[in-house]
C-alpha cells in the first residue's frame, strides 16, 4: 500500500481535496480529505491522443516547411527520413522520446505509427522496457492489425480505406483517420467511414459538427502543430459542444510531446476552461482508447502524476487547476506513479 498526500484533483470535475490517494495492487484504494502539510498537486496522468513517434529520428528536421512538404505521404521530409532510418536507430529514438513522455506524466500515447507491421512492432519494442503503453494505431497494410491495437489512415482524400475500415468493424477494432487538416474537403468522406476517431478537423463547419454529434465520433485536436504548420486552428469550443474532445501533440518532429505545452497553449489561445483542457489531456483520452485511467476515484488504475505545488514556479497558485494547466512544466514534475 502506498499513500500520496496533498491537493488532490478528484473525479470528473477535478475538484481540489486535501487529503491522499491510498494506492493498493495498482488501483486507487480510497480518496481521503484531512488536513496536509503537502504542497503536492496529484493529478490523473496524461494521455496523448495523437502523436506520430516515427518522427522522433527527425526531431525540428520540418521547421519553416509547409504541411505537404513536412509529413504529407510519400514523398514528405518526415517519409524520406524515415525510409532512410534503420530499425535500430528508429526504435532508440522512439524509445528517447516515450521515456521524456513517461517522465513528464504520461501513461499513454495514441499513435499513428507507419510501415506496417514492421512500424508497429518497432514501437511494441521502444516501450517494453518502461512504463508507458502506447495504444498504436497501425498503417499501409492489413496485416498490422495482427500487432497493432487499431488502425490510422491518412485521410480520405489519399483513399477510400474502405477494405481498412472493414477488417476493423471484423476484428472488433477502432478505426482513426486524419480529417480537415488543410481543408474540409475530406472531413464528409472521412465521416462516411464511421470512424471510432477523428484528428484534426481544423476546418470543421457545422454540417460537420452535425454529423460528429449525430455519429458520436471523437476528436483528436492539436493546436500547437496546427499552429506550426499554418492550417488553422480547430474550433475546439464548438468542438466542445458536439462530442469528447481529446488533445494531442502530433508529429514529434514538429512540437515536444509535451501535454504540459499543449494545455498551456490551449488553454491562452481558446476560449475554454481550464477543467476542460485538463480533462481533454487525461479523461478524453483515456476514454477513447479504452483505458481504465484519466481520473482520480476509487477502483480505478492508479495513473497519477504529482507536481511539487511548492517549486518556485507553482509556489503561492491560488487554483491548482489553472496552475496546472496553465503554468506547470515538467520541471515541476516531482514523480509518476503508473
Amino acid at each position: 500500500m502506498e499513500q500520496l498526500e496533498g491537493t488532490v484533483l478528484v473525479g470528473d470535475s477535478f475538484e481540489p481535496i486535501s487529503g491522499r490517494v491510498v494506492v493498493e495492487d495498482g488501483h486507487i484504494d480510497a480518496i481521503e480529505e484531512t488536513e496536509t502539510d503537502s504542497a503536492n498537486i496529484i493529478l490523473p496522468a496524461f494521455v496523448n491522443a495523437h502523436t506520430h513517434l516515427g518522427d522522433s529520428v527527425a526531431k525540428e528536421a520540418a521547421v519553416g516547411l509547409s504541411l505537404e512538404e513536412a509529413v504529407v505521404p510519400p514523398n514528405s521530409l518526415k517519409h524520406r527520413k524515415l525510409t532512410g532510418a534503420d530499425r535500430t536507430e528508429l526504435v532508440t529514438a522512439m524509445r528517447q522520446t516515450l521515456r521524456f513522455m513517461q517522465q513528464t506524466g504520461t501513461v499513454s500515447t495514441l499513435d499513428f505509427r507507419e510501415f506496417g507491421e514492421s512500424g508497429a512492432s518497432a514501437l511494441r519494442e521502444a516501450a517494453e522496457p518502461l512504463a508507458i503503453e502506447p495504444f498504436i494505431f497501425g498503417s499501409d497494410e492489413l496485416s498490422v492489425l495482427d500487432i497493432a491495437d487499431g488502425y490510422g489512415a491518412s485521410g480520405a482524400n489519399d483513399d477510400t480505406f474502405s477494405e481498412e475500415r472493414a477488417a476493423c468493424k471484423e476484428r472488433g477494432a477502432p478505426f482513426a483517420i486524419h480529417a480537415g487538416e488543410p481543408d474540409a474537403t475530406d472531413i464528409h468522406p472521412a465521416l462516411d467511414l464511421e470512424p471510432d476517431l477523428l484528428v484534426h478537423m481544423v476546418h470543421a463547419k457545422q454540417e460537420h459538427l452535425d454529423r460528429v454529434s449525430d455519429q458520436s465520433v471523437p476528436i483528436a485536436v492539436c493546436p500547437r502543430a496546427n499552429a506550426v504548420l499554418d492550417v488553422g486552428r480547430p474550433p475546439i469550443p464548438e468542438l466542445l459542444e458536439h462530442t469528447t474532445v481529446a488533445l494531442g501533440t502530433d508529429n514529434v518532429m514538429l512540437n515536444q510531446p509535451s501535454l504540459f505545452r499543449e494545455m498551456a497553449y490551449t488553454a491562452k489561445t481558446f476560449d475554454v476552461t481550464a477543467r476542460e483542457v485538463l480533462r481533454m489531456a487525461t479523461t478524453a483520452g483515456a476514454e477513447i482508447a479504452g483505458l481504465d485511467c484519466g481520473t482520480i476515484v476509487p477502483g480505478k488504475r492508479a495513473a497519477l502524476t504529482v507536481l511539487n505545488g511548492g517549486s518556485d514556479n507553482l509556489a503561492g497558485s491560488v487554483d491548482p487547476v489553472e496552475a496546472v494547466v496553465r503554468r506547470a512544466t515538467a520541471r515541476d514534475v516531482d514523480r509518476v506513479v503508473f
